[in-house]
């Protein structure tokens, strides 16, 4: 009984890994940014102010979501979205191999001079 516990148990560790590492995909509107908490539901991005919408969705490396206190004193390299007025949005800290994923569109004006590949999860420069 104690041995089927045990085997249960590594399944499911298993199985918490692999999901860790399923790809995520990012919406053509998402731009990369260093992300600074201040004190929700202000924020700095790149350094300029910004502010959490209501409602805000950040996923951390895990694809979990976390509430905006945990995002104080810390710095993030992040993409995000913004909704209609200018605040963020959904917020996604980057793993080490996304953060790789170069290049990745900053602003707005980037992202719609360059191509995206939904598929590749890439972006090609003009």
């Amino acid at each position: 009984m104690i041995r089927c516990a045990a085997m249960s148990l590594a399944m499911l560790l298993g199985v918490g890994a692999a999901a860790a590492q399923v790809p995520r995909l990012f919406p053509p509107t998402a731009l990369r940014g260093e992300l600074a908490g201040v004190a929700p539901p202000d924020v700095l991005i790149d350094g300029k102010p910004a502010r959490l919408a209501p409602g805000a969705r950040i996923r951390n490396e895990e694809n979990r979501f976390e509430v905006t206190g945990q995002l104080a004193g810390r710095r993030l390299l992040v993409h995000y979205t913004l909704d209609a007025g200018g605040q963020l949005l959904d917020v996604w800290i980057l793993r080490p191999s996304e953060i790789a994923n170069q290049p990745w569109p900053k602003t707005r004006e980037e992202a719609s001079s360059w191509q995206f590949d939904p598929i590749a999860q890439t972006w090609s420069r003009p």
